[in-house]
């Protein structure tokens, strides 16, 4: 086992907490090996492990441990890649997301591809076009997190449109993004509704979001809610 990866495995096992996992591991229903290991304590530790021979932790990586399966993805986004590089490091560590946690806290680390947009998006619709229902969440919770902007909002609206797949998660993913959209951009989303371009759950799982954000004026929220289908 080499350096880094015992290093790793050390910071995890003295930073885990008993009362963090099981409340943790009811977020995740289905997922064990949860050691339970604070997400603020994870990213500090793949923004450190991401510095040294981070590769070798990768190669060595035990998958069936929540937290090191987390701290794989969190590495992509902290270590110094080449596009090119981090694409094929990411088209190795897509397929094993296994739920919604590894996914967002993963993502939310990506933030070159908010700084490189017309060279991640054709790698976001690769994952949109799949079948596979973390591959399709994780390009949808990328567009939230990097590409809901003045520039990207018509193709981001009308790329969450082409979005079928029956997964929760997926269509959970669609309406928060759905709901970010039109936070943002209220006149470019709200055709959406009018025009019932969604099916029933995630229609209605959307309005909802969206009544919920404080950002939204409440004739606005009162609207919407009219809008609700039963």
């Amino acid at each position: 086992m080499s350096n880094i990866t015992q290093w790793i495995r050390n910071e995890l096992y003295k930073n885990s907490e008993d009362s963090y996992k099981e409340f943790h591991s009811s977020l995740v229903p289905g997922i064990s090996n949860i050691l339970g290991v604070r997400v603020p304590k994870l990213r500090e530790i793949a923004k450190k492990a991401a510095k040294d021979n981070y590769r070798d932790f990768i190669q060595n990586v035990d998958i069936q441990v929540y937290e090191e399966l987390m701290l794989w993805g969190m590495i992509l986004g902290y270590a110094k890649l080449s596009i090119e590089e981090r694409k094929q490091e990411l088209e190795t560590f897509i397929p094993y997301i296994n739920n919604w946690a590894i996914c967002d806290c993963s993502c939310a680390t990506y933030k070159f591809m908010r700084d490189f947009p017309e060279e991640w998006m054709p790698f976001i619709k690769i994952y949109l076009a799949s079948k596979q229902e973390y591959e399709i969440r994780f390009a949808v919770v990328c567009l939230l997190d990097f590409f809901i902007n003045e520039t990207y909002i018509e193709q981001v609206l009308d790329l969450l449109l082409q979005v079928h797949h029956e997964g929760y998660y997926v269509k959970m993913a669609v309406a928060w993004a759905i709901s970010v959209c039109y936070v943002k951009f209220p006149k470019k989303t709200e055709s959406i509704f009018e025009e019932n371009l969604l099916d029933d759950f995630t229609h209605n799982k959307s309005i909802q979001k969206i009544r919920e954000s404080y950002r939204v004026p409440k004739e606005s929220k009162e609207r919407l809610q009219k809008m609700r289908r039963k």
